[in-house]
């Protein structure tokens, strides 16, 4: 298990866009809507791994609700995996409660699990595999 990528809410894509821009001195290299999660994603590679801006696409959406409660920041840590089902059950024996252990379709070609915080000191953590 590697780190993937850190998730970073945002109030604004273009905003932020520029502003990682300026700060890695790269453009992401890919941007995308996640209609399900209501959420419009944009991608930077910074070496081994990656940084993910997630804006919300309305009011009901995960992004939002936790920018209300939280402000902007850090949303969740991304661990990259090789076989999901697999990570999953063994993190279930090891004790770690799950949001929903069913894969879903997530941002840049990967599926995803998200681990919840209550087991997690805090953390949000999403275990991501690349699609088939």
């Amino acid at each position: 298990m590697k780190l993937e990528h850190i998730g970073i809410a945002v109030k604004s894509l273009g905003f932020s866009d520029e502003l990682f821009e300026k700060l890695l001195g790269k453009k992401s290299y890919k941007k995308e809507t996640v209609e399900r999660e209501g959420v419009t994603t944009s991608f930077y590679e910074t070496g081994e791994s990656k940084i993910e801006l997630l804006e919300a696409n309305n009011s009901q959406s995960p992004i939002a609700k936790f920018i209300e409660k939280k402000g902007e920041g850090v949303h969740h840590l991304a661990f990259g995996v090789e076989n999901m089902l697999k990570e999953v059950e063994r993190l279930k024996k090891e004790g770690f409660q799950f949001i929903s252990e069913e894969p879903k379709e997530g941002a840049d070609n990967k599926l995803v699990v998200f681990l919840h915080p209550k087991s997690t000191n805090g953390v949000l953590v999403e275990l991501c595999q690349e699609k088939p």
